[in-house]
């Protein structure tokens, strides 16, 4: 099996055409590193994602603070945990909403792992 055709079931690998479809999206998540920025988006989150020209479903997937519609549309875990974080969330936060679990079953279910 080549690494073009490796599929993990219920994942969205993050490769080249991924990354090119999300290079806004992560390019302005990648922007919430300095408080000045994570403040703008607050006050005005529309004209910041037309400031990085985020396409109608990265903005969508902005609107609806679900982790796998922003995975979908293009954004990196890593990059997204810049976003969560500004309505504190972390990535257990990020893991639990990608599993369907509760933050406390994720955690456990990673601790199981250990």
């Amino acid at each position: 099996m080549t690494p073009a055709t490796f599929k993990i079931e219920g994942t969205t690998p993050f490769n080249g055409d991924m990354a090119r479809k999300g290079y806004a999206l992560n390019k302005m998540c990648f922007s919430f590193n300095a408080a000045e920025n994570r403040a703008e988006f607050q006050a005005d989150e529309e004209g910041y994602m037309v400031k990085y020209q985020l396409t109608e479903p990265q903005k969508a997937a902005i609107r609806s603070r679900q982790v796998l519609a922003l995975i979908a549309a293009g954004g990196n875990a890593y990059y997204l945990a810049k976003f969560a974080g500004i309505f504190g969330l972390d990535m257990q936060d990020i893991g639990a909403q990608q599993t369907g679990m509760s933050k406390e079953e994720f955690k456990a279910k990673l601790r199981a792992y250990a």
